[in-house]
């Protein structure tokens, strides 16, 4: 029960949060002079009745404040408008989001089995070979701009041939079997998923190392061996549990990066996800699908914030006694 309680006071603090983030981007778009309803007026197959609805959904006739509230009251029905090709924005929404949380999964995933294994090796050959040459690899790996790595991933891509490039199935997607689907979608997610993997495994990695050679030189560490435990037992059962609760806490920000550095990875490689839709909707300056867009990136990162604090009050009792 306290633990919902604790849920549910979470969910009602992201409220204002998400108002805020909505009546920032809302202003900065709205302030530019460029008419956001201009690529519709310049596109031949949406018509006349279309505009005008669009035009009084957005209350482009009224002062900005007064559009804002349109705008939010629209959202809050689900009615999103339409972006600038004439197409509804709740099924591009639809189209990308999943793409984009499948690729976010899958780093995250993939970074967590590995990076706190490594992070543990690490701690425990402490100034060994192995230990230094694991510090340069992820020193490497933090200094690596992502879109300096996507770029040269693609030219990889390109030369070689081994990997697509663009989308995330291939033409023949409907005509396979269910493990060739499987297939071609992890052959087309390899890429986009190293860029990630890579910048997100060093930070990761460093952090657990840290954590757990400051929780190796505590007290009740030392007190454990001196009782007789195992080196098994005192690592995994009492240095672990209190050396990841500092990395579940980051695991809502490991999220929220992803997300910003996914949107360069997926217009580099033409992968249809949700930064993509954003960074060309701001082109565009197509405003209904940039704040539907922008809104639905806060919502997944807010989700992703609320995930960790729940993992982390069910890890850390003194969190649910606090709460």
């Amino acid at each position: 029960m306290e633990i919902l309680k604790y849920i549910l006071k979470r969910i009602l603090q992201t409220i204002p949060l998400l108002i805020i983030v909505s009546l920032i981007s809302f202003f900065i778009i709205r302030l530019s002079p460029v008419d956001p309803l201009a690529e519709l007026r310049l596109n031949p197959s949406v018509s006349q009745e279309t505009l005008e609805r669009e035009s009084q959904r957005l209350g482009l006739d009224k002062p900005i404040i007064v559009q804002y509230g349109k705008w939010a009251k629209s959202f809050i029905k689900g009615d999103l408008g339409i972006t600038s090709n004439g197409e509804e924005v709740s099924t591009k929404l639809k189209e990308r989001i999943p793409n984009t949380l499948l690729l976010t999964v899958v780093v995250i995933f993939l970074t967590w089995i590995t990076g706190v294994p490594l992070g543990i090796l690490a701690a425990l050959k402490w100034k060994t070979p192995f230990d230094r040459i694991l510090t340069v690899l992820t020193s490497i790996g933090m200094a690596i701009p992502s879109f300096f790595f996507a770029v040269l991933l693609l030219i990889f891509a390109v030369k070689t041939g081994w990997f697509p490039v663009g989308g995330l199935t291939s033409a023949n997607f409907a005509d396979m079997g269910f493990f060739g689907q499987v297939k071609d979608i992890a052959h087309h997610l390899f890429l986009p998923v190293v860029v990630l993997f890579t910048l997100s495994l060093a930070g990761l990695q460093r952090q657990m190392r840290a954590n757990m050679l400051d929780v190796l030189d505590s007290d009740y560490v030392k007190f454990a061996r001196a009782k007789g435990l195992s080196e098994a037992k005192v690592i995994y059962k009492h240095a672990l549990r209190n050396a990841i609760n500092p990395l579940i806490t980051l695991l809502g920000f490991e999220f929220a990066g992803l997300l910003s550095g996914a949107a360069l990875t997926e217009y580099v490689f033409q992968y249809p996800g949700l930064g993509r839709l954003i960074l060309e909707a701001v082109l565009k300056s197509d405003i209904n699908l940039v704040m539907a867009s922008l809104m639905m990136g806060a919502i997944m990162l807010v989700l992703g914030n609320l995930l960790a604090d729940i993992l982390l009050i069910i890890t850390d009792p003194r969190i649910r006694v606090k709460s």
